[in-house]
């Protein structure tokens, strides 16, 4: 059986992923390199809605947070491992993303982002008010001792991340070769004409939005495990919401590799920013880096990348003829 690039791509990355944690001892680049990934994942979550249907969503984070809470609560009730955990959050945040999605995807433009704006600020509140799990105070969660094959939690963190934002980047990379993604694209360059060519419309933008609520799931439930102690401040941050948004649009929404390369690119720099000057200057530097893309390449680093590859090709056609 032929083994195509980019699975050999995964399976280099999972193995350096592996041995990352037996050659490395400061656990501060795994904690580094945890929230990269963790913006890599919501990044890619954010474009399967936001990009490859074109539908521009404002409260993606929302369920990002959604995903910590249901993570402390199933922690609390039940004590099941991290792997469960995981799955029952992507499955709880899917669900939401299909229901919210019935409500709020026949709105459009400025409406529908409004809208899911709104959903998240309806999350906060309902975090705000349920003790069970801390409600405004916050509460702490305690990292499990069985570690694994692992030397630390730390490190079974960093590598269930690496796992989850590799199934993550995987699945945006079907999803976009795919009849599912075909259908997206024609739906994000014209919905009325996709409707008059027979594409189920609403169908596919309920799938996108289950897709994307349960990534976002993936994402937020390890969170607690990391940071230990959540409260709706950390889990809502502004921050973390405005790179789900900013990641994909400096990598190029059009494209499934984008956001994993805005989100490598903008994370580095902010973890660098965030060691040598301030973490502070996190927003400041998303800010510039998402006005001079939009200003200067509004397809992202991806678009630019294409577009390189379409003049040689174009060149190369000039000199044969």
């Amino acid at each position: 059986m032929k083994i195509n690039g980019f699975w050999i791509g995964v399976l280099i990355v999972l193995a350096l992923g592996y041995a990352f944690t037996f050659f490395v001892d400061n656990e501060f680049y795994f904690f580094a390199v945890y929230v990269v990934l963790q913006g890599l994942i919501m990044a890619v979550a954010w474009n399967v809605l936001g990009g490859f249907t074109g539908y521009v969503n404002f409260g993606s984070a929302g369920f990002f947070a959604v995903g910590v809470y249901t993570s402390i609560a199933l922690n609390k009730a039940f004590a099941l491992p991290l792997p469960l955990i995981i799955v029952a959050s992507a499955c709880i945040c899917g669900l939401i993303g299909l229901g919210t999605g019935y409500l709020t995807l026949r709105l459009k433009g400025v409406y529908f982002a409004i809208a899911t704006l709104a959903m998240a600020i309806v999350f906060e509140t309902v975090a705000n008010n349920w003790e069970y799990v801390g409600g405004a105070a916050g509460t702490y969660v305690l990292q499990p001792e069985n570690s694994f094959f692992f030397d630390s939690y730390v490190e079974f963190l960093f590598m269930v991340m690496v796992i989850l934002a590799v199934f993550a980047t995987a699945l945006s990379r079907y999803l976009s070769i795919s009849k599912i993604g075909q259908g997206l694209a024609a739906i994000r360059d014209d919905e009325t004409a996709a409707e008059c060519m027979g594409v189920p419309t609403l169908r596919l933008k309920l799938i996108s939005a289950s897709i994307m609520g349960g990534l976002m799931g993936i994402a937020g439930a390890p969170f607690p495990f990391f940071i230990s102690f959540v409260d709706p401040l950390s889990a809502f941050s502004l921050l973390i919401a405005v790179n789900a948004i900013a990641m994909p649009m400096i990598g190029g929404t059009a494209y499934w590799y984008g956001p994993v390369i805005g989100a490598l690119l903008l994370g580095t720099i902010q973890e660098i920013t965030t060691v040598t000057i301030s973490s502070e200057l996190n927003l400041l530097v998303v800010g510039s880096l998402l006005v001079a893309f939009i200003t200067l390449a509004p397809q992202g680093i991806a678009g630019l990348i294409h577009d390189l590859k379409n003049g040689r090709q174009k060149a190369k056609d000039k000199s044969h003829g």
